[in-house]
């Protein structure tokens, strides 16, 4: 991004405003004590127009030393010894100007010390135009790095996102195809529809690798697809229900959120129990807010630092995608024994058109 010190533009803007208000300044207070006159008036032109050059060459010395990227102690010392010397040269031009051109005093009027000093005058002017051209150049800087570590925390969201997305996809084809296996012998007939399962699911979990957000209604039919999936290998053992508010549908919630849930409550609750269990799906809105909750039979017993990567990466996931506005929290029910409860709450971002309502409940 060009800075305000290489916008030619800009800068020539600021060089005519600032050196025009140094002759109005000039100007204003020698009408005030009565010494206006045509000559200085010409004067002024003059000096304004030596002063544009000069400066304009000291941007150049500054750009072709590099001094923009040093330090500034570096940069100091060089200062005082160009803008001395630029406002010596200028001084002996104006005087000469002033001398020989305007004839508004003769040589023997000349005075080296009324030169020093006006010389210093000139330096520190100079200094003043420098420490302005300096500090536009910092202060373009500073919004440039802003903006390069806000790109750069955008690419390692989306870096991390990607990542997390990768790890759950395959977590879940594994269990999948390892479900499939089980009945390959058993009931190729079964595994032929469970396989078709798996692909729906696939081709959806593959698509949505570059989506951040999808609508609650998509998410809802995969669960389904896989809940359908899952009652093929548990039958008996497996009882389900979904109860999704028809306003929630079109909410917009990161792709295989609920199937993971789902996936996780099997896993560590239905599963390992002869006698298998039942899930509850429940999805309504709070206010301003999204609020599913999955229930399952089993017993949530986590080892502090040894959560599991699922929901790990979904809880990041979340963090990255609404920050404190979502939570994910899994633990016992208080209302019920053996009974596990996972609640997510996320801002309820809609799409802008309504998304057609599938199976808002469905019990198995």
């Amino acid at each position: 991004m060009a800075t305000i010190t290489s916008r030619p533009r800009l800068y020539w803007t600021l060089q005519i405003i600032c050196w025009g208000l140094y002759a109005l300044l000039g100007i204003t207070i020698y009408k005030v004590m009565g010494n206006l006159t045509p000559q200085y008036m010409l004067a002024q032109v003059c000096i304004v127009a030596l002063n544009i050059g000069t400066s304009h060459l000291l941007r150049a010395i500054i750009r072709r030393g590099g001094w923009l990227r040093l330090p500034v102690l570096a940069v100091v010392p060089r200062l005082l010894v160009v803008n001395f010397l630029l406002s010596l040269v200028t001084q002996l031009v104006i005087s000469g100007i002033m001398m020989f051109g305007l004839h508004m005093f003769k040589p023997a009027d000349f005075s080296w010390t009324m030169l020093l000093l006006y010389t210093f005058y000139g330096n520190f002017v100079f200094w003043l135009w420098s420490v302005l051209y300096f500090g536009l150049h910092y202060l373009d800087s500073y919004k440039q790095a802003e903006v390069d570590k806000w790109k750069l925390a955008a690419a390692v969201q989306e870096a991390e996102m990607r990542m997390l997305k990768a790890q759950i996809n395959p977590h879940f084809m594994f269990n999948g195809l390892n479900n499939i296996r089980a009945l390959v012998t058993e009931n190729p007939a079964r595994a032929r529809d469970m396989i078709t399962h798996l692909s729906d699911l696939l081709r959806y979990s593959i698509q949505l690798n570059s989506t951040e957000k999808v609508a609650l209604a998509r998410e809802v039919e995969i669960v389904e697809h896989y809940l359908a999936l899952e009652a093929m290998q548990l039958e008996e053992r497996l009882h389900y229900r979904l109860e999704v508010a028809p306003d929630t549908l079109n909410v917009l919630i990161p792709p295989m959120t609920l199937q993971l849930l789902v996936e996780n409550a099997i896993k560590h609750g239905i599963a390992p129990r002869p006698e298998g269990g039942q899930i509850e799906l429940l999805a309504r809105l709070d206010g301003a807010q999204l609020h599913v909750t999955v229930r399952n039979t089993g017993r949530y017993a986590p080892r502090p630092g040894h959560e599991g990567v699922g929901v790990r990466n979904a809880r990041e996931r979340l963090q990255l995608l609404f920050g404190s506005a979502a939570s994910l929290r899994l633990a016992n029910a208080d209302d019920a024994a053996e009974t596990v409860v996972a609640e997510l709450r996320l801002p309820a971002g809609r799409l802008p058109q309504a998304v057609p309502a599938t199976a808002a409940a469905l019990s198995a």
